[in-house]
């Protein structure tokens, strides 16, 4: 479009691009505890009421709505049995009637991990409303990610219990919970999640490779997690310096042997995707063999050669590969999923696992939604027992 009489474009601002601009011209100093009503402020502009930012909860159970500044903090929403968490599980809008409008529930996307969801109420809705309101979520999920580096309001919203230290800990070390991109999607959870110690798993994206860890020190609370800490701090440096996957292994071994006494180990498994091929590698150093999905059914254990644990001085470790089909899922977990005894029974067992895996797939979860779904399921069926650390991480190359 030009301006009458002249050859210029337009700049001038249209309804939209004022309302969008509103957000990102105060994002760049925008106090943390402000980011809610500057979201309230920008949505009250086109007609909405009632705004609420909902963030996930660290147990994964329930959407905490993030206070607003000076007013009364709202009940948080249960993830399972409110349109809110039907927003959050399926990453998608939903609507709901209402008797003054319509009430929609907008997933809080920040590079596929999902953040919360935002909610607003409308006297009515059109396209232009949720093609705006659409961009509103999106540059509130980059203003949550941005701000929670300097702030503790958004983990206080969050933490539904008191904390461990060690979990403290944990917790910090992490990347996102989850990460979708066209190609391929990553998802995990730890359990318990205000107690969890000595598991943990990382991941980077580096151009067309994912780098994927997953490990579980030895013992439980401070001294678990600060050798978890020191395994994921080795494990980092040494990708980041693009080393092979057999000699990852030789570092973090000897960044554990040499903090910490010789009886002390940290069972690991490295991994690398090419996301262009679907050709898999990875090496284990004392953990449970991952599982493979595809067509929705486990098929099999990716068992390998494996070598001592990290901090033990094993061998170089020999590279494993396996080529993967487009919609193939990998399952990494620790052995707390699986050596779990309930009131002195059996163990918990890896068959248990897969017939649960198996049953879940069925009903074709993204796979943020069957991560969740597939931990909080294992924790029922073991009697909600959980005297070891339980973490799981999901692979899907889409190919």
């Amino acid at each position: 479009m030009t301006v009458e009489g002249r050859g210029d474009p337009d700049r001038s601002e249209s309804f939209g691009e004022r309302l969008l601009g509103m957000l990102l011209d105060r994002a760049h100093e925008l106090p943390p505890h402000m980011v809610g009503p500057l979201v309230a402020e920008t949505t009250a502009r086109m007609g909405g009421r009632e705004p609420q930012v909902l963030l996930q909860d660290y147990g994964q159970q329930r959407l905490v709505p993030l206070p607003a500044d000076g007013a009364a903090p709202d009940d948080p929403q249960p993830i399972d049995r409110s349109e809110a968490g039907r927003c959050f599980l399926e990453s998608r809008s939903v609507e709901v009637p209402t008797p003054d409008g319509v009430r929609i529930h907008l997933p809080l996307l920040d590079g596929g991990d999902q953040v919360g969801v935002l909610s607003v109420t409308l006297d009515a809705i059109d396209d232009d409303d949720r093609r705006l309101l659409r961009r509103i979520a999106g540059l509130a999920a980059d203003l949550l990610q941005t701000k929670n580096g300097y702030t503790d309001l958004f983990f206080r919203t969050r933490r539904d219990e008191p904390m461990s230290v060690a979990a403290e800990i944990q917790w910090s070390l992490l990347p996102p919970l989850s990460m979708v991109m066209p190609r391929v999607a990553v998802a995990g959870v730890l359990e318990p999640a205000y107690a969890v110690a000595g598991d943990s798993f990382d991941y980077a994206l580096n151009g067309e490779v994912l780098h994927l860890a997953m490990i579980d020190a030895m013992g439980h609370g401070l001294d678990a997690a600060t050798m978890a800490t020191v395994a994921i701090g080795a494990y980092r440096h040494a990708r980041r310096i693009s080393i092979e996957l057999s000699e990852i292994y030789l570092f973090m071994d000897r960044a554990i042997a040499e903090q910490f006494d010789p009886d002390h180990f940290v069972t690991a498994q490295m991994m690398r995707l090419d996301t262009n091929t679907g050709r898999l590698q990875w090496v284990n150093a004392g953990h449970p063999a991952p599982m493979l999905i595809r067509a929705h059914r486990v098929v099999r254990r990716l068992d390998s050669p494996t070598t001592l644990p990290v901090g033990f001085g094993g061998d170089q470790p020999q590279v494993s590969t396996e080529a993967l089909e487009p919609g193939d899922r990998v399952l990494c977990f620790t052995d707390g999923l699986i050596e779990e005894h309930e009131s002195g029974q059996e163990q918990f067992g890896e068959e248990q696992l897969i017939d649960w895996v198996n049953q879940l797939e069925q009903d074709d979860h993204g796979i943020r939604t069957m991560a969740r779904e597939l931990s909080h399921t294992l924790m029922r069926a073991r009697g909600e027992t959980t005297s070891d650390d339980a973490t799981l991480a999901l692979f899907e190359w889409r190919g």
